[in-house]
């Protein structure tokens, strides 16, 4: 996949996750005030971590691999979707991202979660949809096609939902990657004949 440069929109994620994860790093007040937690805002409706939340990270590598993600895939889901309709996918994706953590940790009151994962997930699966057999380097290093990285990554959510082994979010992963699809479906509905001849093209 060529790189391309930083377009509009994923600059400004990108400025605007480095800014106030950079906040949060020094101010845990700033922190608790937006993560996103069951208590928060099942309880006391505090709606504002449902969003903010996506904009704070727990440590500089946690921000780095989110970010360094969106570098390398927001720009060419800009181009192809258009900077609003990107905009709204990132958004949408980071929202259905809380939104099913929530669902899947109602019952869970010591519940927290924070990060753009969401979000970015959102904006890879957008890419699946995009460019399926475009070869995506898992760690960096291992060359995988698009669309099994996608089905990989949807079955690790799974297991690692059920699991609870870490404290990986995965409920927000597989959150927002389900809410990248269903938006760029939604707002960009060509994408769907562009996937069908993109698999019909490797039976062809």
């Amino acid at each position: 996949m060529e790189q391309m440069g930083l377009t509009q929109a994923t600059l400004i994620f990108i400025v605007a996750n480095v800014f106030l994860s950079i906040i949060g790093f020094t101010n845990d007040r700033f922190v608790r005030w937006g993560l996103l937690t069951t208590e928060g805002v099942l309880k006391r409706q505090e709606w504002h971590r449902v969003l903010v939340s996506g904009f704070l990270h727990a440590d500089p590598m946690h921000l780095f691999v989110n970010m360094l993600t969106l570098f390398f895939f927001g720009p060419l889901m800009e181009f192809v979707l258009g900077p609003q309709t990107f905009f709204l996918v990132y958004l949408g994706s980071l929202l259905a991202g809380s939104a099913l953590a929530l669902v899947m940790n109602a019952k869970n009151m010591d519940y927290a979660a924070l990060g753009a994962s969401g979000a970015v997930s959102g904006v890879l699966f957008s890419f699946c949809l995009y460019a399926p057999f475009e070869m995506i380097y898992f760690f960096g290093i291992i060359p995988i096609p698009a669309i099994l990285f996608a089905v990989l990554y949807v079955a690790y959510s799974v297991y690692g939902m059920g699991a609870r082994r870490d404290n990986i979010g995965h409920d927000a992963h597989l959150g927002g990657a389900i809410g990248g699809v269903l938006l760029t479906i939604l707002l960009k509905p060509e994408i769907v004949p562009h996937f069908l001849n993109e698999i019909s093209g490797l039976f062809g």
